[in-house]
């Protein structure tokens, strides 16, 4: 099943060689099947990220590709914050869609060739706060019934590589019912 047609596209994509909070943004980025984005730290069949490393280093790699939504940019932006794309971590910054909706297993085509596996939810973290005071509980809201709603970014899981340009498309295929909701990963 599909989701209903949006205007879904790719605002800008960002990668960094090193472990830093910040990835550059850059004009093209190579995803790789199973691995994640081509030259960047987080790239593996097992975990890169250095927290996750310290708990179990064997462990498969659900946060190969870091997804953020630049109207989530916008909102923090409004709120006082300065950020650009790439600035906490992300991998792809996209525009039209609302990732945080998405269920569990939903595909994201981008481009001509590349898909992606959405795996959960970014885990807001202090390193937010040591790049601008008072990020890290921006990026916290509650729901309806007060529940915690974490709202850094997705994280997903390389199904298909290819070239990933800003103003790729983005074409979104929903996983069989019953649907799972995004949990930290």
């Amino acid at each position: 099943m599909s989701a209903p047609k949006t205007s879904a596209n790719v605002t800008a994509i960002s990668r960094s060689a090193g472990h830093h909070f910040s990835k550059a943004n850059a004009p093209v980025i190579t995803l790789l099947k199973g691995l994640g984005v081509e030259g960047d730290a987080h790239a593996g069949h097992t975990v890169k990220h250095r927290s996750r490393v310290k708990a179990n280093p064997e462990a498969p790699n659900l946060r190969q590709v870091h997804l953020v939504m630049a109207e989530t940019l916008d909102r923090l932006n409004a709120e006082g914050f300065s950020l650009r794309a790439g600035d906490i971590g992300e991998n792809i910054t996209t525009t039209g869609i609302d990732l945080f909706a998405l269920p569990c297993g939903t595909r994201l085509a981008i481009g001509p060739e590349a898909i992606i596996e959405v795996t959960g939810l970014r885990n807001p973290c202090t390193q937010l706060d040591a790049f601008q005071d008072g990020l890290m509980a921006a990026t916290l809201t509650r729901d309806d019934e007060g529940r915690l709603q974490l709202r850094a970014g997705i994280m997903g899981i390389v199904l298909a590589g290819g070239r990933i340009t800003p103003g790729d498309a983005i074409a979104v295929t929903l996983p069989p019912e019953p649907h799972l909701p995004l949990a930290r990963v």
